[in-house]
């Protein structure tokens, strides 16, 4: 992640929220660590957080691996030589472009 610069007041939002006294203490002695503003910390806390928030835990990782396994031990309904002429067929017409026609 590259440096953050910030200057206060310039786009800055004052906010007040409470914390318990475990995660104050680890808030100042992290900023004091890292010689850092405890603002800083916060921020680029969140920041982290924020690009972690979007990805899958580990818990749903494995659920959805699960379900996975559940399908890919389910029989074929269909026959394999009818998916195959699909494919060639979709593989075939995405090379042609697509469409067989113009869309309006």
């Amino acid at each position: 992640m590259p440096p953050m610069l910030w200057h206060y007041g310039i786009g800055m939002v004052k906010m007040t929220f409470s914390v318990d006294d475990e995660t104050a203490r680890t808030l100042r002695t992290t900023a004091e660590r890292l010689r850092k503003p405890q603002s800083l910390v916060v921020r680029e806390a969140v920041a982290e957080y924020a690009a972690r928030a979007g990805r899958l835990t580990e818990a749903e990782r494995r659920r959805m691996l699960a379900a996975l396994d559940v399908i890919m031990k389910r029989p074929p309904t269909r026959p394999q030589a009818g998916v195959a002429r699909e494919i060639k067929a979709i593989r075939r017409a995405r090379r042609q472009g697509g469409r067989g026609h113009r869309s309006e």
